[in-house]
């Protein structure tokens, strides 16, 4: 039976249609992304000039290898007088537990000699003259300036003893607690300076390789400002971007692969997925993604394969079959 040609074009229009439905839903297969990387950026915490920098971009250091030094004038300076702080300190403390010199001690036994004697002369003039009233040869009216005399001989000889007990004491336990105290804040000082002296050379926190040296030798670098900038082993990640519709498919633990140009496709796991929505970065426009709202996804490539990632190199990235 011959097919009419309104029927051949209908079929023939039906057929492209269903083809290119098939293009698109396979395009739509596919997002965009690019290699992100997560770089340490190691600075001092106070300012300093450069003084030395032991490496270069592109070199690979090992973990505690040196990277850099900022000159430490002033920080040694302030160790000298923090230690000078502390040897204070310490000389204060010890001088407190060990009482009076030995010569201060001899002058209040001196008093305390004397004090004892003076009390023997008017305790045996009291004496006495009790003796004569009672024979009726002196005058009673004269024992009250006696024994007025006596008692005071012997107030004095307990203070000399009391002085004497002191000098031969430490220190009150209050004083001796703040010579304590001003002893571990003097130590607590050196310390600290020795520590901000240390942060000014800086060494490898672990393997990795020199990203970027952002100061030359010479160069004042404010405090906190980054020197060397590293990019450790296994710190890319795959990046890219995918609509609300897809999200089920980029679920956390799933795997998908990804591509680049010169490079064999690889596989990565999604280790997170963006809550928020946000606007297609400008760096994957592309007429079907433009103005659409997307997720961000980051996944971590399996195996040695994210060691050939470049930072900010694109990247096409698609679903992979799940185990």
């Amino acid at each position: 039976m011959p097919v009419s040609p309104r029927l051949t074009l209908a079929l023939f229009l039906t057929a492209v249609s269903g083809g290119l439905s098939g293009c698109l839903n396979q395009a739509q297969e596919d997002w965009t992304g690019y290699a992100e990387a997560d770089i340490i950026y190691l600075a001092s915490p106070t300012a300093g000039q450069l003084r030395s920098v032991a490496v270069q971009r592109g070199d690979m250091v090992k973990r505690d290898q040196a990277l850099f030094a900022l000159d430490t004038d002033s920080e040694d300076i302030n160790s000298q007088a923090a230690q000078a702080q502390q040897d204070r300190a310490s000389a204060q403390l010890t001088d407190l537990g060990k009482g009076r010199r030995p010569h201060e001690i001899q002058a209040v036994e001196a008093q305390l000699e004397q004090a004892r004697a003076a009390l023997v002369v008017s305790s045996a003039q009291l004496k006495r003259h009790q003796e004569l009233v009672k024979q009726g040869f002196a005058s009673p009216a004269q024992l009250d300036e006696l024994q007025a005399a006596q008692s005071r001989d012997a107030a004095l000889v307990r203070q000399a003893e009391a002085q004497l007990a002191v000098a031969r004491d430490q220190a009150r336990p209050d004083t001796i607690g703040a010579a304590r105290a001003e002893l571990r804040a003097a130590e607590a000082q050196l310390a600290q300076q020795q520590w901000v002296k240390r942060q000014k050379a800086r060494a490898a926190p672990v393997n990795a390789q020199v990203f970027d040296v952002l100061y030359r030798v010479g160069e004042w670098v404010p405090a906190g400002a980054p020197v060397v900038a590293l990019l450790p082993e296994h710190a890319v990640k795959v990046r890219f971007f995918v609509p609300q519709t897809d999200l089920a498919r980029t679920k956390v633990g799933n795997r998908i692969q990804y591509a680049c140009d010169g490079c064999q496709a690889a596989t990565a796991v999604i280790r997170y997925v963006s809550p928020q929505a946000e606007f297609t970065p400008p760096v994957i426009y592309s007429n079907e993604s433009r103005g659409k709202l997307v997720y961000m996804v980051e996944a971590i490539p399996e195996g040695d394969a994210g060691a050939m990632l470049k930072p900010g190199q694109p990247l096409t990235v698609h679903p992979a079959q799940q185990p």
